[in-house]
């Protein structure tokens, strides 16, 4: 099988005979149009045994691995104890989210608490939702722990002649029956608000054009690519547009619409999913649904 992504490329089969043959394939094919594999990105690998002191492989942010366990946790292979595929966030994905919250905190040390906390916030958000398919919920708590020490030394550098408590209760504030990272009005978002939901696979009968809107509509209800406000609306709406009526494709253009033209209300009764051009219709036309 290959899966394909951009410029990264990853192969896999089962013998390492023919995955050599067609590495080789690939480097002639490759060469022909003046290209080739990245040495240092390049290696052979299992995911279950260890090769090169490394079991597994990081692909497009995540590590992908198998581990054994005993005949009670999974069903067996060939009358041997199984195994299962744990995906994970990958070791050096947390390395570059980490530096990039410490570079937003250390460029944000003289600015106010709010505007560290608007910069911080689609970073988290965009980092969890990227990984909320796979095991990441430790991986969540270690980075909002993380994020604490680096915030913690944030308040102390602005404050160096005050106590610890005095810059936590400064800085951090209950609401909503936890403490947060807030000035009162701005929260700081958390790793671990995002839940996990796990990717479920397309239907092998299923194909964007078979025309079965019905399915690929439901299935956009469960994107976890889309932000949770579209999503809800697609279920609110059934996976139709309120405009025209007709059911939201997959590569169709989603936009929020606001019944009473305020775009500070947020309010679910106060929103509307349309197609883009149906958006652009309804304020030519005049019409706020």
């Amino acid at each position: 099988m290959v899966v394909r992504y951009a410029d990264d490329l990853l192969v896999l089969h089962e013998d390492m005979d023919t995955l050599l043959k067609l590495t080789g394939q690939a480097e002639n094919w490759l060469s022909e149009i003046g290209l080739q594999f990245k040495a240092s990105k390049t290696r052979f690998c299992h995911t279950l045994e260890e090769r090169e002191g490394q079991a597994g492989f990081d692909f497009l942010g995540f590590t992908v691995r198998q581990y054994r366990v005993g005949k009670h946790r999974t069903h067996t292979y060939r009358g041997k104890p199984g195994f299962k595929t744990i995906i994970k966030p990958s070791q050096k994905a947390q390395k570059r989210h980490l530096a990039k919250i410490r570079e937003i905190i250390r460029k944000h040390r003289g600015h106010a608490q709010a505007a560290l906390i608007a910069e911080l916030n689609p970073v988290i958000r965009g980092w969890a939702n990227y990984y909320q398919t796979c095991v990441a919920k430790k991986t969540f708590s270690r980075a909002d722990a993380q994020t604490y020490q680096k915030l913690a030394r944030w308040a102390a550098f602005r404050h160096p002649d005050k106590g610890a408590k005095w810059r936590y209760l400064r800085y951090w504030k209950r609401t909503k029956g936890r403490i947060d990272f807030s000035d009162g009005a701005a929260i700081l978002a958390k790793h671990a608000d995002t839940k996990i939901q796990r990717h479920i696979k397309v239907r092998g009968s299923k194909s964007p054009f078979d025309g079965d809107w019905l399915y690929w509509s439901a299935r956009l209800g469960r994107d976890p690519s889309r932000p949770p406000k579209i999503v809800k609306l697609l279920k609110q709406q059934e996976g139709k547009c309120l405009y025209c009526g007709l059911c939201f494709m997959a590569e169709d253009v989603l936009e929020i619409h606001h019944r009473d033209q305020n775009r500070a209300n947020y309010a679910y009764s106060n929103l509307a999913l349309l197609h883009g051009h149906c958006h652009d219709q309804s304020h030519s036309d005049g019409v706020f649904l």
